[in-house]
């Protein structure tokens, strides 16, 4: 009972107030136990407006980042949906009450344990990879933040469609980003600032100064 009245202040106080106001997105996030998908000794701050570290180098998204993501995107049930850093599968629970064409994968083998334990089907393999067995998709959500895109990715995406994600600008900023794939580039709009770091095989390789 404790949790559940957490996860609806949540909804109400966190995510309603500041955009994540799509009735269907708050009905799937209602749905779904956060404190289930985070580390046992953080259960806590499940529902606390901050990024959870989940694995060495790897957090699970501000439930208000991810809120706006969901609510940006505007998932539909026939959409094919690629989930890149699938975590502990929290992002995948709540998509899958949105899409019925689900594919969530992840490299770290501690972390698809996890999202198994939690009844979320994870395929392994490379996050920049993607997963091509099941490409095109209508949208892919990268389940936390780039600095660059992979264009092995990218060349999975559907003609004109949709990706989501913590975008990490030449400023160093992350910004909350969904737009459009189309020529195996990405072009779209940051509406959120946020600290994230970038996934395995997303950041930007190493300047050489000479």
């Amino acid at each position: 009972m404790m949790f559940e009245t957490m996860r609806e202040a949540m909804v109400e106080s966190q995510l309603r107030p500041t955009g994540v106001n799509d009735p269907v997105v708050l009905a799937a996030i209602r749905a779904v136990p956060r404190e289930r998908f985070v580390p046992p000794a953080r259960t806590g701050l499940a529902y606390a407006d901050t990024a959870i570290e989940i694995a060495p180098g790897r957090w699970l998204l501000e439930p208000l980042v991810t809120g706006l993501l969901l609510t940006h995107a505007r998932i539909m049930p026939s959409d094919r949906v690629l989930i890149v850093g699938a975590g502990t599968g929290y992002a995948a629970a709540i998509i899958r009450h949105l899409s019925r064409h689900v594919t969530a994968v992840e490299e770290n083998s501690g972390l698809v344990a996890a999202a198994q334990a939690n009844g979320v089907d994870v395929v392994t393999g490379p996050l920049a990879d993607g997963w091509a067995a099941r490409a095109p998709y209508d949208l892919i959500f990268i389940d936390g933040a780039a600095a660059v895109l992979p264009s092995a990715l990218l060349a999975q995406s559907a003609d004109d469609g949709r990706l989501a994600a913590v975008i990490i600008g030449d400023d160093g900023v992350g910004r909350a980003t969904v737009g459009r794939v189309a020529g195996g580039h990405f072009a779209g709009t940051g509406f959120f600032d946020t600290g994230a770091v970038a996934l395995p095989g997303f950041g930007r390789a190493p300047k050489f100064i000479f």
